[in-house]
């Protein structure tokens, strides 16, 4: 079955990252982008339905939103304020809408990376 899926995982703590807002939007040719899903990680650092699945998945661009700023925090002692890492984009596309996309981020308050996992 197609869909988009996502997970956080807090690399310098080794775990997931748990209550993290979580935008899902399209991007569109004008420049500017639909929201298409706005929820919360859980306690696995994944949401609890695919973010797409089925005919909701079109082929193009997307960009994921992970605010990642509260839970740093919530969760790290002596940050800078400003954090580091507030908010933190990832843009991607799909090309085929009937694969599964599994976009999962990679943080810590200093670094972040990602893939197209399975």
């Amino acid at each position: 079955m197609a869909r988009l899926t996502t997970h956080i995982l807090d690399t310098a703590q080794g775990r997931p990252a748990a209550n993290v807002r979580i935008q899902l939007f399209r991007l569109l040719a004008d420049g500017g982008r639909m929201l298409l899903a706005d929820l919360h990680s859980n306690q696995d650092g994944r949401t609890d339905e695919p973010l797409l699945d089925g005919d909701a998945i079109a082929v193009g661009p997307y960009e994921l939103l992970f605010h990642m700023g509260d839970y740093f925090t919530l969760h790290y002692v002596g940050l800078a304020d400003p954090s580091f890492l507030d908010q933190v984009p990832v843009r991607f596309a799909i090309a085929e809408t009937g694969g599964h996309y599994h976009v999962p981020l990679l943080a810590s308050p200093w670094a972040y990376s990602t893939y197209r996992g399975s």
